[in-house]
């Protein structure tokens, strides 16, 4: 597997305080063969935690390419129960090496009925929980609304070990409303399991603002909230063999961004990479006592922000 492996010497803030956590970024490329992509996972995961992760995140939907090109029936066999076969397979992974694990899967819920969805597991491999991808989104070769019911856990935080993790998945990167309300459920770390990439024929107009527009936003959410933001894409260039499209060329860039949306690890575009980073979450409070955002809204004059418009 080519890609780099990065422990965490000097990434991060010069001073630690005993509230540091350390967070593992696993960007894959993904193949056809979900057991593969299981496999390379895991192996991802053993490398973050011997470079000393205590949470490691895998990007949406990692068991499989993205199979949202198209719309073909045929898709919906890679869906699972969560909890299930992977969740067990990962929290044993959890257990013997005393981490937690994000992971985006795609989920049957029931016959006809299905998610997109990211699970949680805590350091004793035991299940938290699940988040529910809430903003689905249907654009040229993003046809997610195709497979995906739209989620209906709302925003939630998962206490592990370590930390208070909120989990969103990628189109939900886009929304001010589901980081803030994310984080006011006492989020210490916005978790933003992704696969975003370019149309290679856009790439060369669109490419550069694509990009910066969503490190962008997801770095705003960071300073808004006064949280940490991490945000794992996968990487590589996935052609549907079904379709004379160019496919997407997803642009890793995995990042982690600290309170002031500085961003202290960036991935690389084209490469696989496994990085750990060390966050303080002790920044959290003196990033919120400095910058008094959540102290000072004005949550009596918000009521309009639940119409669609306002004309």
């Amino acid at each position: 597997m080519q890609g780099t492996t990065t422990v965490p010497k000097t990434t991060g803030p010069a001073t630690m305080s005993a509230k540091t956590v350390s967070i593992g970024l696993v960007q894959l490329r993904c193949g056809t063969d979900p057991a593969a992509n299981l496999a390379q996972a895991i192996a991802q995961i053993r490398v973050a935690a011997a470079a000393g992760a205590q949470v490691v995140c895998l990007p949406e939907l990692f068991t499989s390419t993205y199979f949202c090109q198209r719309e073909d029936h045929a898709f919906f066999a890679l869906a699972e129960p969560i909890p299930g076969p992977t969740t067990d397979q990962l929290g044993r992974v959890a257990r013997e090496l005393g981490v937690a694990i994000v992971a985006g899967l795609f989920e049957k819920r029931a016959e006809g009925l299905y998610h997109n969805t990211a699970a949680v597991i805590d350091a004793d491999g035991s299940f938290v929980g699940k988040y529910r991808k809430m903003h689905i989104p249907d654009d040229p070769l993003f046809y997610e609304k195709f497979y995906f019911t739209p989620g209906d856990l709302g925003f939630q935080v998962f206490p592990t070990r370590f930390a208070k993790l909120g989990v969103l998945i990628c189109w939900d990167q886009w929304y001010p409303e589901a980081a803030r309300l994310t984080a006011l459920r006492g989020a210490d770390i916005l978790f933003y399991p992704t696969a975003i990439g370019w149309h290679p024929s856009e790439k060369a107009q669109y490419g550069r603002r694509q990009h910066q527009s969503w490190e962008l936003i997801q770095r705003s959410h960071a300073v808004a909230n006064g949280c940490f933001v991490v945000s794992v894409n996968r990487t590589g260039l996935e052609k549907d063999p079904a379709s004379a499209g160019d496919g997407i060329e997803f642009w890793g860039q995995s990042f982690v961004a600290d309170p002031s949306g500085e961003v202290l690890w960036r991935g690389p575009v084209d490469q696989t990479a496994t990085h750990v980073v060390p966050v303080d979450l002790g920044q959290l409070d003196f990033a919120r006592t400095h910058w008094p955002f959540l102290r000072d809204r004005r949550v009596d004059a918000y009521g309009e922000i639940t119409r669609r418009y306002i004309d």
